[in-house]
């Protein structure tokens, strides 16, 4: 793995987990920033809808982003490009899809204001705290961009739209922070993963 790459991911995840240690250090528990947050959001109704905006079409926005590079990759006739956005997009169902489901369905951690008990495999929504989907998605749509591109300023950018995004998770009351830190660590390993696996020889014509 190249040194730039690690640096790139260290200057991309900086602003997400700065919020992070903020909330972390900032408060006695988890409980309290959840308690935080509630009696905030019934007060700032503007501030409750522009979250709800980002936590619900952030991810969306690359689902458009990723179709168009598909599209033009094909139509272009560009290979590495589309070979990509391909392995991007089965890593992704395999992390963000599959992963994700399945360790929230094993774990069984309550959702804020939903009590103290984990309750594995109940299956039931308010039991699928951690990991947070949405950071773990958009870490592994956004990274894969900062990684590829190694622009200072676009990778800045992007990991100000994660840590937006992952905050909006927790403003919300649908996450705790440790759940958006574990679906950061998680979309990252998904992020790498695309990167390398898109840069090596499997799936090459020799």
């Amino acid at each position: 793995m190249r040194c730039t790459s690690l640096k790139h991911w260290a200057l991309y995840s900086a602003p997400l987990l700065l919020v992070l240690a903020v909330l972390w250090f900032g408060f006695a528990s988890e409980g309290d920033v959840a308690a935080f947050f509630r009696n905030h959001r019934e007060a700032h109704a503007g501030l409750r809808l522009f979250m709800k905006i980002v936590t619900d079409w952030c991810n969306p926005l690359f689902y458009l982003i990723y179709a168009g590079m598909l599209l033009t990759a094909w139509r272009t006739g560009k290979r590495e490009r589309l070979r990509f956005v391909l392995v991007l997009l089965v890593v992704q169902g395999v992390v963000a899809g599959l992963a994700v489901h399945f360790t929230k369905y094993l774990i069984g951690r309550p959702r804020p204001g939903n009590g103290p008990w984990y309750e594995p495999l109940s299956g039931r929504a308010a039991q699928e705290a951690l990991p947070s989907g949405h950071t773990t998605e958009i870490t592994g749509w956004t990274l894969p961009l900062a990684l590829r591109l190694s622009r200072l300023a676009v990778t800045a950018l992007l990991g100000l739209f994660i840590a937006l995004v992952g905050f909006s998770r927790i403003y919300l009351g649908w996450h705790h922070p440790s759940d958006v830190f574990f679906g950061w660590l998680l979309g990252s390993v998904g992020g790498f993963a695309a990167v390398i696996i898109a840069d090596s020889s499997l799936f090459r014509r020799s």
